[in-house]
This record gives structure tokens, sequence and C-alpha cells, in this order.
């Protein structure tokens, strides 16, 4: 009895190691399963962090591209008001000046209409100046890209004229402009003030009849 004792006992002294050695094995074998799970993330990390960092450069891409386009367009502007300033800084001046025009023009009408001067030495030495100063100050006024528009007998433009009256008148098509006002002006190819104008309409019905029973009551 004893000697088997001792047999069982040597037994499970030489199987004890067995299962210990195996312990290390299977530790070993999660220990690989964990590693090859990391590497597998890490793997499906890295094409994340690589599109995170593409969509980070389009972005910074799409700010440069637009703060370069905002330069860009500050820039044409700058250049367009400097452009600006220099054709047409006199504008507010030059539309002052017109009046001299104007006044010269009343001046031209009041001595005309004056009866004591009419048919005098006085009032044409006055009128021929009158004449001089407004041709040389419209001569300036056209150096300085200041110019006169045409306006009578022209079709009336809403861009150059003003209508202020309609003027009864078969001889000429209905709006064209048989009287003028008041001259208007363009500095280079800006308005600077519309033609004050007059423009022709056809001769109402009931004119056309008063006129016709005019002539019959006196053909009678």
């Amino acid at each position: 009895m004893e000697k088997e004792e001792s047999q069982n006992t040597t037994k499970k002294d030489h199987q004890e190691p067995d299962q210990e050695t195996a312990k290390p094995e299977e530790n070993i074998d999660s220990e690989k399963t964990l590693g090859t799970n990391e590497e597998a993330n890490e793997e499906v990390k890295e094409p994340v962090k690589e599109q995170n960092a593409e969509k980070k450069i389009a972005e910074l891409e799409d700010k440069v591209v637009r703060t370069f386009a905002e330069m860009e367009n500050q820039r044409r502007r700058f250049e367009k008001e400097k452009e600006e300033a220099f054709e047409y800084g006199g504008y507010s001046f030059a539309k002052e000046a017109l009046n001299l025009i104007d006044n010269l023009e009343r001046s031209r009408q009041i001595l005309e209409t004056d009866e004591e001067l009419k048919n005098t030495d006085a009032l044409k030495k006055s009128l021929e100046h009158i004449d001089i100063i407004k041709k040389d100050s419209i001569s300036i006024f056209e150096k300085n890209n200041i110019k006169p528009i045409e306006s009578l007998n022209k079709k009336l433009d809403p861009n150059f004229h003003q209508a202020m009256m309609e003027i009864e008148d078969d001889t000429k098509e209905p709006g064209t402009i048989i009287q003028e006002i008041q001259k208007g002006f363009t500095i280079k190819d800006r308005l600077l003030r519309p033609s004050l104008v007059g423009v022709s309409k056809k001769v109402s019905k009931k004119e056309e009849k008063t006129e016709e029973n005019k002539e019959n009551s006196e053909d009678k």
C-alpha cells in the first residue's frame, strides 16, 4: 500500500508540472491575439487620421483661396475708386460752375427784352461781350471734358434730357425736342446735368375741329 501511494504521489508530481507548463502557452496565445487586435485597431485608426488630415488641408486651402480672392477684389475696388477720384474729382465744382453759363444766358434774355435798350449800340455791344464770355467758358469746359448736350431737333433721350413741357406741333414727330429751356452737360461719359426741354406732340382732335369750324365760318 505504501508503495502504491508513493507511486500515485510521484505520478501527481509528474502531472502537475505539465499543467503549470501549459498555462504559460495559453498566456502567450492570448497575448498574441491581443497584439493582433491592437494592430488591427491601429490600422483602422491610421486611415481615419489620414482622412482628417486631408480634410483639414482642404479646408486650409479653401480659406487661403478665399482670402486671396477677397484681397484681389479689394485691390480692384481701390483701383476703380482711385481712377474715379482722378477722373471725376472736379464733378461738384463743374456742376456749380455751370451756373455761370446759366447766369450769362439769363442776362442776355433780360437785355434783349428791355424796351429802352432795343436797337441801341449799347445793347449790341453788351450782347457781343456776353457771347464772348459764354463761348470762352464753354471752351474751357470742353478742355476739361465737360461738353454740352445737343438737344434741338433730337429725339427725347431720358438719359440726357428731361421733358418740362409738351408743345403741339404737327410738323415734327411726337417726342422731338423743339425747345431747350436749360442746356445740359456731360463730364466724360457721366451725366453732369440733363437738358431741360420742351417736346412736340400731335394737335388734339378738338382743336382740329375748332380750326375747321373757324375756316368754314370764314368761308361763309
